[in-house]
């Protein structure tokens, strides 16, 4: 059997010296090629976790392990970040002065690539999510759903081991968000990379294999979808 891809144990995260208490506890084991949505209300914790499990926060309590290495005892969190972890966010995150191409580039700064070798393949992956005419435009004229496909590609530039989406559906239309979890459900299969969907949302926790139930900081249940690959 093969060996975690994330391990947390005991994870605690409070705020304002203490007072407000945003993680009580948490443990729980993702195996490498997953396909997990972590569920909650607001205020459950939620987004405290995947900032801890994308190497955003370390001002935590508790031990946690991604593909080996000990986040507590990172000296370069971004160069982590950049060669493990690609992140997808509900408000896209793209940069406005820069074309779709150029914005899916952005990550590769830390990889030893030519110029002509970044632009290759950000033009590759925009292509693979059917945004080849799409390339040379500023976000401002792309409709949300094709930003989030933007902000897709982006998250695959350094081909990550994790990919972590953050309410990836939240400013979406109904057909729009379902068209980004198909395309989700497409790159983890094809890509074999470890997907975490961080969602309110039941209906796109439904899509996971398993799910994580939080409430008040803690992991209070998971369930499972077995019919989910």
């Amino acid at each position: 059997m093969d060996s975690p891809l994330i391990e947390a144990r005991d994870l605690q995260r409070s705020y304002d010296n203490g007072t407000v208490k945003a993680l009580r506890g948490v443990s729980f084991t993702i195996a490498p090629g997953e396909f997990v949505s972590i569920m909650g209300p607001s205020g459950s914790g939620k987004s405290t976790l995947l900032h801890i499990l994308g190497a955003l926060d370390n001002g935590f309590d508790g031990n946690i392990t991604i593909d080996g290495t000990d986040l507590r005892k990172l000296d370069e969190p971004e160069r982590f970040r950049a060669r493990v972890i690609g992140f997808v966010f509900q408000s896209f995150h793209l940069l406005p002065t820069l074309t779709a191409v150029e914005n899916v580039q952005v990550p590769m700064f830390e990889m030893p690539w030519s110029a002509s070798e970044r632009r290759e393949r950000a033009q590759s992956l925009l292509a693979s999510l059917g945004l080849a005419d799409r390339a040379n435009h500023l976000p401002s004229k792309l409709s949300g759903g094709e930003r989030q496909r933007v902000a897709i590609a982006r998250s695959l530039a350094n081909n990550p081991r994790l990919l972590l989406a953050d309410e990836p559906t939240g400013n979406l239309d109904s057909t729009s968000a379902a068209k980004i979890i198909e395309l989700l459900h497409e790159i983890h299969q094809r890509n074999n990379v470890t997907v975490i969907i961080v969602t309110h949302d039941p209906n796109v926790a439904s899509h996971a294999r398993r799910t994580l139930h939080m409430l008040d900081g803690r992991i209070v249940r998971e369930t499972s979808n077995p019919a989910k690959t």
